[in-house]
C-alpha cells in the first residue's frame, strides 16, 4: 500500500466578491499548505472501497459520503477503464474546521489514482473531477500556495511565501460552511446580481507579513455570529508573544496566529495547550 499526505490548507486571506446565479459564492482566496495532515494509503483492487480510522475518524460522517470516493467516482465516470481499489484513510485534521480535510483526502485520493492509472497530474480530468468532489479539492491537488478565485475552480500560478509559520488552533466546534455563508452579510438575496461584499484589489507588491495582515477573511462575523468561541480565540491569538496577527481559516472555526519564527509560535502553542488542553493546537510552517 503506497501513502499520500493530505495537509492542512490555511485561507490567508479570503474575499467573498458576490453570487452566481446558481446560489454558489464567488471567492479570492490566498491558499497556502501546513505540516498537520492526514494520510491516505491506496492499493489497486477490483472494487472500490474505504477505511477510515484515526484520532478524528469519528468526526467523518458516514464513510459513503466521504469525499475520497465522491472524488473516485467522479474521476472514474470521465475515466474510461480507471484502475480503482481501496482506500486506508488516517484520519488526524478535524472537521468542519475551515482546514479543508475533506478537501485534502478527495485531492490524495486523485493523486494516489493518478499514478496507479498514469495520468498526469496536470490532467484536465482531475481537476473535473476535483472540483465535482467539492470547491476546495482543485487547489488541494498540487498543494502549493496560490490565489484562488471563482468558486475554486480558477487557480492562479504558485507564489513564494514570506517565511510564515502558524499556530493553528481549533476549539472543538464544528462549524457549517453552507451556514456560515447563509449567514454573511450584506444578505445577497437576489443571485442574479453581482453584489460585491468587497472591493478586494488584486495586490501586485510582494508579500509580506505586514501586508498579509492589512487583508481579512469576510467569514469571519458570520462565523462568530454562529460559534462566538471564534471572537474570543481571535483576540487571544493576536495577544500571544510575537503574534503579528490573528486570522480564521476557511469558514472556521479554526484561527492561526502568523509569527516569523518558529521559536515565538512553539512559545504561542505551549502557552495555548496550557489554557485550552483539549483544543487541537498546532504549530506548522507555511508552504
Amino acid at each position: 500500500m503506497r501513502w499520500w499526505r493530505a495537509p492542512a490548507k490555511i485561507n490567508l486571506t479570503l474575499r467573498v466578491l458576490g453570487r452566481r446565479s446558481d446560489g454558489l459564492h464567488l471567492i479570492r482566496s490566498l491558499v497556502a499548505f501546513g505540516e498537520p495532515c492526514d494520510w491516505l494509503g491506496f492499493e489497486p483492487a477490483r472494487t472500490l472501497e474505504l477505511d477510515i480510522e484515526g484520532p478524528a475518524a469519528a468526526q467523518s460522517g458516514p464513510t459513503e459520503n466521504n469525499l475520497v470516493l465522491k472524488a473516485a467516482k467522479a474521476l472514474s465516470s470521465e475515466t474510461p477503464n480507471l484502475r480503482l481499489g481501496r482506500f486506508r484513510l488516517v484520519k488526524r485534521l478535524p472537521a468542519a474546521a475551515g482546514i479543508g480535510g475533506g478537501s485534502a483526502d478527495a485531492a490524495a485520493a486523485l493523486r494516489a489514482l493518478a499514478y496507479a492509472n498514469g495520468l498526469p497530474l496536470g490532467d484536465p480530468r482531475l481537476r473535473s473531477a476535483g472540483l465535482a468532489a467539492g470547491a476546495d479539492v482543485p487547489v488541494c491537488l498540487l498543494a502549493k500556495a496560490r490565489v484562488v478565485e471563482g468558486v475554486g475552480e480558477q487557480l492562479g500560478p504558485c507564489l513564494l511565501l514570506p517565511p510564515i509559520v502558524a499556530l493553528l488552533v481549533n476549539p472543538g466546534v464544528a462549524v457549517s460552511t453552507r451556514s456560515v455563508f447563509k449567514a454573511l452579510k450584506p444578505n445577497l438575496a437576489s443571485p442574479s446580481e453581482p453584489d460585491l461584499l468587497s472591493a478586494a484589489p488584486v495586490r501586485t507588491d510582494p508579500l509580506t507579513l505586514g501586508s498579509l495582515a492589512e487583508e481579512g477573511n469576510d467569514l469571519e462575523a458570520p462565523a462568530v455570529e454562529l460559534a462566538p468561541i471564534v471572537e474570543e480565540l481571535l483576540g487571544r491569538l493576536a495577544h500571544l508573544p510575537g503574534a503579528r496577527f490573528s486570522r480564521m481559516t476557511g469558514s472556521g472555526a479554526t484561527c492561526f496566529a502568523a509569527f516569523e519564527d518558529s521559536e515565538q509560535a512553539e512559545r504561542g502553542r505551549r502557552i495555548i495547550v496550557d489554557e485550552r488542553p483539549h483544543w487541537w493546537v498546532k504549530a506548522t510552517r507555511l508552504h
